[in-house]
Parts: structure tokens; sequence; C-alpha cells
């Protein structure tokens, strides 16, 4: 007797492999970038625009990274626990720091992924963001430290003048000034392209929004400036009005996107 071989026909091989072929690939949540994965949208209301990580997102990361490697309490491992008590006396003002460099890195990562620019004028903001965050480091920590030990009464072995602290508010505010004033620009330029970046209503509403803040937030660090050249304490004064500020800006602004939302249903 002859025995029948189990084996499909060629032809029919030939027929699966084709369809299995010409079948659309269909990619599992698991393949799809976090930002697209349903019920994970990164911001509401606001379609990131940007892909992949590219080469200006890469090398802003680093730029904030070195910033945050010069903001580190010691260089050296601490060999005894006089040592490793000192280093820890700058812990808090390494956090303040760590707390603000990070706030201006979101910013910039939020702008970068809402709108993907890359265009000339882009990443020459982008750069001179990048020159300021850098010009802001060691000033920033000389402050918070001179600060926390004046406060602590500890001693920094560090005499500053009147007119040196003039001076170290000075830059602070100018630094803070100019990063605001830069995002006010970035935004700026993508509500000019607006139209090619597909905005719709509820997204140029938030373009606005964020270029009002960060104008009125960069004018009231250059009102800063101007004060800190009489007396350090009245620029301090004058920079606590950003708080309340951007507390009454967002509250109109969630109210203005809720009646556009409303308007759309």
């Amino acid at each position: 007797m002859t025995r029948k071989s189990s084996r499909p026909p060629k032809d029919a091989l030939e027929k699966a492999v084709s369809a299995s072929s010409a079948a659309p690939l269909e990619h599992t949540p698991h393949e799809m970038a976090s930002e697209h994965r349903p019920g994970l949208l990164p911001e509401e209301n606001f379609r990131w625009r940007a892909g992949e990580i590219t080469r200006l997102e890469a090398f802003s990361d680093v730029v904030f990274g070195f910033a945050l490697t010069l903001l580190v309490i010691s260089l050296e491992v601490p060999r005894s626990y006089a040592a490793l008590m000192t280093d820890l006396q700058g812990l808090l003002p390494f956090a303040a720091c760590f707390t603000l460099l990070v706030g201006v890195w979101r910013m910039h990562y939020i702008y970068s992924r809402r709108y993907g620019l890359e265009d000339p004028y882009s990443i020459f903001l982008n750069m001179v963001l990048l020159f300021f965050v850098l010009f802001c480091v060691y000033p920033l920590k000389f402050i918070f430290t001179l600060l926390y030990s004046h406060l602590m009464g500890a001693d920094t072995g560090d005499d500053v003048s009147w007119h040196g602290a003039l001076v170290l508010v000075q830059l602070f505010f100018l630094g803070f000034a100019s990063l605001l004033l830069l995002f006010a620009l970035m935004y700026a330029h993508a509500y000019n392209l607006r139209t090619k970046l597909g905005l719709n209503a509820v997204e140029v509403r938030k373009t606005r929004d964020a270029i009002e803040l960060n104008v009125v937030g960069a004018a009231i660090g250059f009102l800063s400036l101007a004060l800190a050249f009489k007396n350090p304490f009245w620029s301090a004064g004058a920079s606590c009005l950003y708080g309340p500020f951007s507390f009454i800006h967002g509250s109109i602004a969630k109210k203005r996107i809720r009646r556009l939302l409303a308007e759309k249903v």
C-alpha cells in the first residue's frame, strides 16, 4: 500500500505565502510610541506633532544634563564624616537649583513635543536658550548657597559686599527674564506657523496662552532686574508677582479652553 503524504500541495503553500505577504501588517499597542498609545495622551486637547527624538532635542538634553552636573554638591567622594556633613549642607541649595532647572527643561520638552519645529529660526532660538541655561548655572548655585548659609547661620567664607549682592541678583534676573522672553519668541514663531502645523482652535488658544504667560513673566523679570540696580529686596518683591499672575492666568486659560470645547460640542 502506498502511504499518502500529509504535506499540503506546493501550489497551496504558494497561495498561503502570497496571501500572508499581501495582508497588511498590524502593529500591537506595545509597538507604538508612548505619546500615541490610546488612553495615554501626553497632553489633553493638544496633539503632539513631534515624532522620534531629533538631534536638536538630543543635543538640548545633553546641555541640560551638563548644566545639572555643574550643580553637584561636590565632585569628590567625602572621606570622613565631617566632610560628608559639610557636603550635605549644600543639599537644599542643590535641590532648589535642580527644581528650577528641571522646570526649564520641562518647558522646553513640552514646546519641542508640541510643535516639532526644526527650521533655522527655531534652531537659533533654541541655541540662545541653551546658552542662557548654562549662563545661569553658577549665579543660581551661588545665590541659593549664600542665601541658605545666611538663613542657617553657617560660615561659607565668602564675604559678599552690597555691590556683589546686587550683581548676583542682577545676573539671576537677567537669566530669568531672558529665558522667558526666548520661550515667548519660540511660541510666537509656532503661532505664526499655525496653519502649516494644522493647529485647531483649542491648540491655537493654548499657544496664545503660552505667549501671554511668558511675555508677562519676562516683563516681571526685567522689572526685577531694573529694581535690582537699586535694592535687591525690591527686585525680590517684584518677582513674587509672577506666582499669583501664573495662577490667575492659568485659571482664565482653563475657562477659555472649556468654552471652546463646549462650542465644538
